[in-house]
């Protein structure tokens, strides 16, 4: 696992300093938190080209004012080391006493700060993501703004999920991927079981494997963790916890 300094121009660094700086003190000047504002100050095109501040505000809200510890896949910027983190920048303001992390595969160290800290690697190397993971300890908030690639979203899930802390979100972004073919997602088969739209949706069924009248049925760990899903155009938040609520109908997957 790598995050070691990259070599930089140092008049290209310290321009990319004087604009973070730039753009916290007008966060400062307006004394302005709404996420939408935060967004649009740093530059995240998830306002704008995208509208999901929206959604992230009324979901991430209740960790505002908390000692949170925050990972988001992607930095963005592709292979240039001082393109990008945008949306580090704008969730550190945010969340005010959180930790923010990211993984990228791409070197993207010339881009930490305070607060925020970048390793690089893949989304799917399961050993990297082990020892990111080692590292930071409990994770409340995850973000896949990654790839992209169906595969890759269904994998991190598969991988990830089980490290967020109970009580956590995980998030997805542009799963509208799932339709387009040159990410391994399809519009012709919508049960396609290979796109991620059909992986998370078959996932709601297992908020309500309680009522499944399968006898000696055996819940998977996502049976057993996940107590909530939204869906909004092209995104996705899933909730973990304990899921437990009993049916009042079927005792142990059989009518009464």
């Amino acid at each position: 696992m790598s995050n070691q300094g990259l070599k930089v121009n140092p008049l290209k660094k310290l321009i990319h300093k004087l604009k973070s700086k730039f753009n916290d003190s007008r966060v400062n000047a307006s004394n302005e938190n709404d996420l939408d504002k935060l967004g649009k100050i740093y530059g995240t095109d998830k306002i704008g080209k995208h509208f999901y501040t929206q959604h992230y505000s009324s979901h991430f809200e209740r960790f505002r004012d908390k000692e949170i510890n925050m990972l988001e896949i992607g930095v963005g910027g592709y292979k240039k080391p001082l393109k990008g983190g945008k949306s580090l920048r704008m969730w550190k303001k945010y969340f005010p006493f959180g930790n923010i992390f990211s993984i990228d595969i791409y070197d993207k160290s010339p881009l930490q700060e305070d607060r925020i800290k970048i390793f690089r690697g893949s989304q799917v190397d399961k050993a990297f993501l082990d020892e990111v993971v080692k590292e930071i300890g409990e994770i409340d908030i995850i973000i896949d703004d990654g790839s992209h690639i169906n595969e890759h979203v269904i994998e991190t899930f598969k991988l990830l999920f089980p490290k967020l802390k109970d009580g956590g979100i995980y998030a997805i972004e542009d799963t509208q991927t799932s339709y387009w073919e040159k990410y391994g997602g399809d519009s012709e088969d919508l049960n396609n079981p290979k796109t991620m739209m059909n992986f998370f949706k078959s996932l709601t069924d297992a908020l309500n494997n309680q009522e499944f009248i399968i006898p000696n049925y055996k819940q998977n760990y996502f049976d057993k963790k996940i107590i909530s899903m939204h869906f909004y155009h092209n995104m996705i938040f899933i909730y973990k916890g304990d899921n437990d609520e009993k049916s009042n109908i079927v005792v142990n997957n059989q009518l009464k």
